[in-house]
């Protein structure tokens, strides 16, 4: 008996991403972007390396720097506590558990560290942290992708204004939309020292127009002012204080900074015609992950794409990264995510979750001269072969072999990439910018 060639699905990019130029375009619609650590991960022009690595990356930079040995064991030890509770060792869950154990330490011992130890540990962490995220002073605004992103929502006609959510800490976005004198709101106000005003936060009536920047984690020069109980806004120095979840010692109030950004997300997806773009975000925030499932199951409307960056690179011995595959597959959680909810897309390298779907990319016909030149904004067709280990099934033998199988890469998974199809999309005396 001859084996079946196992039944795979396929998903035309050219139709979705057609789709989702048409709802990017429509002034109907209401726009909003989530924006992760990835999107800082960009390449600084002056040292060819990210501007701020990704948050694997800099949690070991810093406990690669801690010298100390008390300190390097304590982390050994709370690495493995956090490994067995199921969750991720990176330097936010790290934080969380120094500042948990620093309260209750009292005058004895947790860890083999003292109250003062874990007050040094801590603020070392912290004082790393605002180096390596204070990047904006070398940065080189006409190269710097994010002030692309700034000129495509300074030139989209919308009724609505554009709203940016963002986990990252760091100034490349305010940089950009300052640069490109976009005015823009983050819930501050105020000039001499500007203040989180959590209520404004809930009602963007008196500011239609105006784009949003939500830092939903915090960010360089945000300062508690504990004698008024107000998040305020500074110059950047070593007190700035980076919000986390499980530390946040503020106002007991709902509208404490967090807590009214995290609504401020939810609310968002709740409305009626709302598109959110989520990039550089892998969806490692529970908390997260939670306000968009909960909003969108209130809203019959509202839809997520996910653009997730999955290449796996791998390093070589001249310490260059080469390709070697792909991570999103039908059994992971953000794919098993998305097919019990129709409303959340998303859209990886080689393979997407649509309306419910599990499906490898393939077009279903060879672009023309002329449809080439679009496709080549968003999809990477891959070259030929006449590999037989590429071949998926017979019913694809014939069209590969012939030269063409339509198989290959969405790349606007890629920040940068993403941004430039956003930029070629903006229409100058008729036609789109190159």
């Amino acid at each position: 008996m001859e084996k079946e060639d196992k039944i795979i699905v396929y998903h035309d990019p050219s139709e979705y991403i057609r789709n989702l130029q048409q709802l990017l375009v429509s002034d109907k619609k209401r726009i909003g972007f989530l924006f992760g650590a990835g999107t800082s991960m960009v390449t600084n022009p002056k040292t060819n390396d990210s501007y701020v690595p990704a948050i694997s990356k800099m949690t070991s930079q810093i406990i690669e720097n801690i010298s100390e040995k008390k300190y390097n064991d304590a982390i050994a030890e709370i690495k493995v506590e956090i490994e067995n509770e199921g969750k991720t060792f990176t330097i936010e869950t790290l934080l969380s558990k120094l500042e948990l154990k620093q309260q209750v330490v009292g005058c004895g011992m947790i860890n083999g560290l003292n109250k003062e130890n874990y007050a040094s540990l801590i603020n070392e962490i912290k004082t790393r942290i605002h180096t390596i995220v204070s990047v904006h002073k070398q940065i080189d605004c006409e190269k710097l992708i994010h002030t692309t992103f700034a000129e495509w929502i300074q030139k989209a006609d919308r009724k609505t204004a554009v709203e940016v959510f963002t986990t990252n800490y760091d100034y490349l976005f305010e940089v950009a939309f300052e640069h490109k004198a976009l005015p823009y709101y983050d819930g501050f106000t105020g000039a001499y020292e500007p203040f989180f005003d959590g209520q404004s936060v809930d009602d963007m009536s008196f500011l239609l127009k105006q784009t949003k920047l939500w830092k939903i984690h915090g960010s360089l020069g945000w300062h508690y002012d504990k004698e008024r109980g107000r998040v305020l806004r500074r110059d950047p120095d070593n007190n700035d204080i980076l919000i986390y979840p499980s530390t946040l010692k503020y106002d007991q109030s709902r509208k404490q900074p967090y807590t009214a950004l995290g609504d401020r997300l939810s609310n968002f997806i709740k409305q009626d015609d709302t598109i959110l773009i989520v990039c550089g975000y892998s969806f490692g925030d529970e908390h997260i992950n939670e306000r968009i499932n909960t909003a969108l199951s209130m809203n019959p409307l509202g839809q997520v794409y996910v653009l997730l960056y999955d290449t796996i690179l791998e390093k070589q011995e001249d310490n260059t990264y080469k390709k070697v595959g792909n991570s999103f597959n039908e059994d992971c959680a953000l794919a098993k995510m998305a097919m019990s909810n129709s409303k959340l897309s998303v859209l990886s390298g080689r393979s997407a979750v649509i309306g419910g779907v599990y499906g490898k990319w393939k077009l279903k016909r060879e672009p023309d001269k002329e449809d080439t030149i679009n496709v080549n904004f968003y999809y990477d067709e891959d070259a030929y072969s006449n590999n037989e280990d590429a071949i998926s099934s017979d019913s694809e033998r014939k069209e590969i072999l012939q030269g063409w199988s339509g198989e290959g890469e969405l790349i606007i998974t890629d920040f940068s990439k993403f941004v430039a199809f956003l930029k070629n999309m903006i229409i100058t005396n008729g036609k789109p910018q190159s």
